[in-house]
């Protein structure tokens, strides 16, 4: 299967009242991606995350991050979500067992889990995904910074980010041994 054969899957599976409908009843299940850059053995030296406006209308840091839609496979929706907000010149390594090194479960609130996202109940698979090449930001993404891990998991970043995305963050550099 080629890029072109992956990327043609439709923009939208539900209309938008459809979709509101959906996530008022059912769990969506989503792909997040946490970009990195590693040196040659390996380790972790920096975290990628997008400036991105949120549905009620402030912005915030965030990682990559969209729904899997019918019909496609876990890597064909982190490829294509990858690709959108990173660029087309991103060169994302997807590995070659796609499995999440964690799941985060989004409520309209997040008192269960520390994830929220106010539309919808959604499971998230999240990855962390090594990134090698020029990243630009596309579709809604305001911008596309490479940080530090220091800077990235720090109190201050961690402000700049909604829906406990920051938690995710320090989890990913904690599994990779990065934690500061």
């Amino acid at each position: 299967m080629s890029d072109a054969d992956i990327l043609e899957t439709a923009a939208s599976w539900l209309e938008e009242e459809e979709l509101a409908y959906v996530r008022e009843r059912v769990p969506t299940v989503y792909v997040e991606a946490i970009p990195v850059r590693a040196n040659h053995l390996g380790e972790v030296e920096k975290v990628g995350l997008l400036l991105r406006p949120r549905p009620d209308g402030s912005v915030s840091r965030a990682i990559v991050s969209g729904r899997v839609l019918y019909g496609e496979t876990v890597r064909e929706a982190l490829w294509r979500h990858l690709t959108k907000d990173l660029g087309p010149e991103a060169d994302p390594l997807l590995p070659a067992e796609v499995a999440p090194f964690t799941i985060a479960e989004y409520f309209p609130t997040p008192e269960r889990t520390g994830f929220s996202d106010i539309r919808q109940h959604a499971v998230s698979l999240v990855f962390i995904v090594p990134v090698t090449g020029e990243c630009a930001p596309s579709q809604d993404a305001l911008e596309f910074s490479w940080l530090t891990v220091e800077d990235a998991t720090s109190p201050l970043v961690a402000t700049e980010m909604s829906g406990g995305q920051d938690i995710l963050i320090r989890r990913a550099m904690a599994h990779v041994g990065r934690l500061p």
